[in-house]
């Protein structure tokens, strides 16, 4: 795994520990798994940080950060992955969350004489809502399963790649 890399980008965890604002939080922001990079902390963040990202509401870096505070997740990865819903990423995510809630509901596409605009998406948001966050729940309930998965195998497989490589060297 690349340790030393996230390491280097990671905040230092006393310097975030002291900060005044996070003080409230008590005894329990100095739990290891917040801070160290193992297979179960960096995982269960992956899980936290892509499922939020899946989450349309503003806030979802605070969503990400009690969560992981709650399951003990690496903090830092929760919070950083949920900027994969950015200004550049978010409107087709989004339209692809509906596109998957129409799909299950098995409902059809708005129809051609559909126009973009303020008031037609006002008038039409009775339509949209419900295929809209039910897709968004399925991405990111899936995303957060195979992140989870994903990295827990990832970890794995470079664990012993490198434990392989030890006689060589």
């Amino acid at each position: 795994m690349p340790k030393k890399l996230i390491k280097k980008l990671m905040p230092d965890s006393e310097t975030i520990r002291k900060h005044k604002s996070l003080q409230f939080l008590g005894e329990r922001l100095h739990e290891p798994n917040l801070w160290h990079l193992n297979r179960r902390s960096v995982a269960l963040a992956f899980a936290v940080g892509l499922l939020i990202a899946w989450v349309p509401t503003p806030g979802q870096m605070a969503i990400a950060a009690i969560i992981a505070f709650y399951v003990r997740a690496n903090l830092p990865i929760s919070v950083a992955l949920v900027w994969i819903t950015n200004p550049l990423t978010m409107a087709p995510m989004f339209y692809f969350a509906y596109r998957v809630g129409l799909g299950i509901l098995q409902r059809p596409l708005p129809g051609a004489d559909f126009k973009f605009s303020m008031d037609s998406v006002m008038n039409g948001l009775g339509d949209i809502w419900q295929p809209f966050l039910l897709g968004c729940l399925v991405l990111g309930i899936v995303s957060a399963v195979i992140g989870y998965f994903g990295i827990s195998w990832f970890w794995r497989y470079h664990v012993s790649k490198r434990w392989g490589a030890r006689p060589h060297r």
